[in-house]
Order: structure tokens, then C-alpha cells, then sequence
């Protein structure tokens, strides 16, 4: 079974108006701003500054020589044409740390590394939405807004500029059909006997912030809902105690080789991996027809971030036309979707392509601070299998 593509709205209208943000308040550096790893201004003339600060900006990040992310697959959101395209445009370098990591794995690398300036030290992270204003509370992200601030929507960031809402996407069933040719359509279906050992999470459900919200969304469709993740855990169980589900961390390689023919996916992510592997596997991507559920990522700097100038360029690229399109590109919908669509700036050909997610409930995020530590903690003793994280 096809997914059906239409041109949706992004939700951000409807949807992203669910989504509140942590913080109020003011403070933040406007964009562009320029320091160096110590704070202190960036060698720059400010008369250069004055005159063009995007120019200011660029070269400070330039003298920094680098730009170092964490957990950003090649293939997730088309993040290998951004940071193809980053370092073509501004001749920085990107070091891709951990590219398969999870969202907990991102925060700890900046408490690991803090004061570090070698290459292990994150300067931007890319994590589910909670794991923002965590971040922030734990003082691990500094403030920064984009040029584009305003057309970010105002309920998906926070309001001081410690992280903003960049793209989201739709829990889907990516099937790898020469493997598994019955292509699931909603939740029950994963626990018919004929899918013992193959249906997978795409992270550690203790960790990973893709592989909770799979839990999450399967409550939906087993009498659970925003207010109410426990049934996701029971579903769960079901699907452990009958066989069917795989304890691994699902992914493109393991869905392309049998190991996990069922992953439990964003959308973007099941339907880049069609793409990359037509002609040789033939892999579906099906969004369920209950349990509909979407979620956002946000992205933050650290505050503890070696080059803190190509960071802030970074977000500068990310959150511009250009990089909005690129993300759209990766079957994500970026979060200056609206304002790019009043101002035709959207992608018409990419905006097509996205599937048909009508009727996806996207959590608020005191809902989704309660649902976590639902799932997380639940899950040792509920379903009581421990995913490794590699």
C-alpha cells in the first residue's frame, strides 16, 4: 500500500498552534551577531558590521575554519544536501558526529564536552521538541534568533531565542515489500502473526525521541490519546509477547536487509529511504489510518559551542528560504512553511510530494513532558526488553 500524496497545508496554521513554547521573556542576541569561543567580540570592522552584518557574520565564521553537528543522517530531512550545500556556499567544513545518535545523545555530548574545543564537542544540536527547554534549564544552549524570527511561528520557539522549532513529520510504517509484501495499514494490523520478528522502533524508547513518540502514537489507536501515553506501553507488550517486534534500533540499513522489514518511522525518513534505494529494494511507506501522530524538532546552539559564529550561520542557512526548500525537499515540512507560501517562495513540485498526514494530533509540550517520562519509565517494567543503543 502507497501512501496517497497531496498537497497538505503544513499544519503550522492549525497544528503548530498546539505546540507551546517553555519560555516568555526577551534577551536573546539578534541575529547576526559575532563573538568568538571566549565571548569576547570577533575581529571585525564596524564599519563592515554597520554596513552589511550578514557580511560581518560570515567572516567571523569563516575565521573559526569549522562547524561541527551531532546526529544529523545524511538521509534524514535531506540533511546531506544542506551540508553539502553550507560548506559549498561558505567554505566551512562540517564534522558530522554520531549520525545516527538520539536526542538524549545530543544533550550529552554538550555535558560531556563542556569546555572542550576538539572535535567531539557539538556546536548545534537537532532534537525533539522537550529536549529544548531542558536543554535551556540546564544551561546547555544559548540564545540566538535568526533574521527569519518573525515568520517563525510564535507558540514554536521560545520566546528568549534558546531554540526554535525547524521542520516536522508523521509516524509512518516503512516496509521493505520484498521481504514483507503485506504492508501494514494501522496499528492492529503489526500484531498479525505474519510480522513475528520484524517490526522495529527507530531508537531506544528509553532515549530516543522518534522511537518514544512511535510508543506514543500507538496508544492513540489503543483507547489512549494526548493526555494518555500507558496504552502505547500495552500495545507494546502485545507485540514483544507475541514475537513481533524486534529490539534493535531500526534504521535504513536494517530495513534494507531484512533484519527489520517494518520500521516505525517520521515519514520524511521511510519515504527518503525509498528514494535512495529504487531500483534495488522496493520499500512502501503507509501513514496509519488511526493513532495519526506528529512531531516537531527544534534546533539550539550550545553554549558551550567551539565556533559559535558557524553555528550561528548555520541557523542563518537553515532557517532562510534556501534551506527551508531543502528540508521540503527531504519530505519535511520546514516551520516557515506559511509565510514562505503567502510570500511564493515555496517549492510548488516539493510541496506535492508530501503525503497525506490530514487528522495528525501534534502534542503540546507540557503533554509531551508528561508522555515521556510515562514512556521511559515505563517501559523497563511494562515491556521489559532492553534496546540496545547500537
Amino acid at each position: 500500500m502507497t501512501i496517497t500524496r497531496t498537497l497538505p497545508r503544513l499544519m503550522a496554521g492549525m497544528a503548530i498552534l498546539a505546540i507551546v513554547a517553555a519560555a516568555c521573556g526577551g534577551g536573546a542576541t539578534l541575529a547576526p551577531a559575532t563573538t568568538n569561543p571566549t565571548g569576547t567580540p570577533a575581529a571585525s570592522s564596524t564599519a563592515a558590521a554597520t554596513a552589511d552584518p550578514m557580511a560581518a557574520l560570515v567572516a567571523a565564521a569563516k575565521a573559526e575554519g569549522a562547524l561541527t553537528t551531532i546526529a544529523l543522517p545524511r538521509s534524514w530531512c535531506n540533511y546531506g544536501e544542506l551540508i553539502d550545500g553550507f560548506t559549498a556556499k561558505y567554505g566551512i567544513p562540517i564534522n558530522g558526529l554520531n549520525p545516527d545518535g538520539s536526542s538524549q545523545q545530543e544533550v550529552d555530548a554538550i555535558k560531556a564536552n563542556q569546555g572542550s574545543t576538539g572535535p567531539q564537542a557539538p556546536d548545534v544540536i537537532d532534537v525533539g521538541l522537550s529536549f529544548g527547554p531542558q536543554a535551556k534549564a540546564d544551561g546547555l544552549i544559548q540564545p540566538y534568533k535568526v533574521s527569519t524570527w518573525d515568520s517563525i511561528p510564535e507558540s514554536a520557539k521560545d520566546a528568549e531565542g534558546y531554540w526554535y522549532g525547524d521542520y516536522y513529520g508523521v509516524l509512518a510504517f516503512e516496509t521493505n515489500t520484498d521481504v514483507q509484501p503485506a504492508v501494514p495499514a494501522d496499528w492492529a494490523d503489526l500484531l498479525d502473526p505474519k510480522y513475528k520478528g520484524q517490526v522495529a522502533l527507530a531508537g531506544n524508547p528509553v532515549k530516543s525521541n522518534q522511537a518514544i513518540s512511535g510508543v506514543w502514537a500507538a496508544a492513540f489507536a489503543n483507547g489512549g490519546g494526548g493526555d494518555n501515553a500507558a496504552p502505547g506501553l500495552d500495545f507494546f507488550k502485545q507485540l514483544n509477547d507475541k514475537g513481533n517486534y524486534v529490539p534493535v534500533i531500526g534504521n535504513a540499513a536494517t530495513v534494507v536487509g531484512g533484519e527489520t522489514p517494518v520500521r516505525i518511522t517520521w515519514t520524511y525518513n521511510g519515504l527518503a529511504d525509498k528514494d535512495t534505494n529504487a531500483g534495488t529494494v522496493n520499500i512502501e511507506v503507509a501513514v496509519p489510518k488511526t493513532g495519526r501522530f506528529g512531531g516537531m524538532y527544534v534546533q539550539a546552539i550550545s553554549a558551550y559551542a567551539p565556533h559559535p559564529n558557524a553555528a550561528k550561520l548555520w541557523m542563518e542557512y537553515l532557517y532562510s528560504d534556501e534551506g527551508q526548500n531543502l528540508w521540503l525537499k527531504g519530505y519535511c515540512n520546514p516551520i516557515r512553511y506559511d509565510d514562505m507560501v503567502k510570500r511564493n517562495a515555496v517549492d510548488a513540485a516539493l510541496a506535492a510530494k508530501l503525503p497525506d498526514t490530514s487528522g495528525a494530533f501534534l502534542p503540546t509540550l507540557d503533554q509531551i513532558t508528561k508522555a515521556t517520562k510515562v514512556i521511559t519509565e515505563g517501559w523497563p517494567t511494562v515491556v521489559g526488553v532492553v534496546v540496545p543503543d547500537k
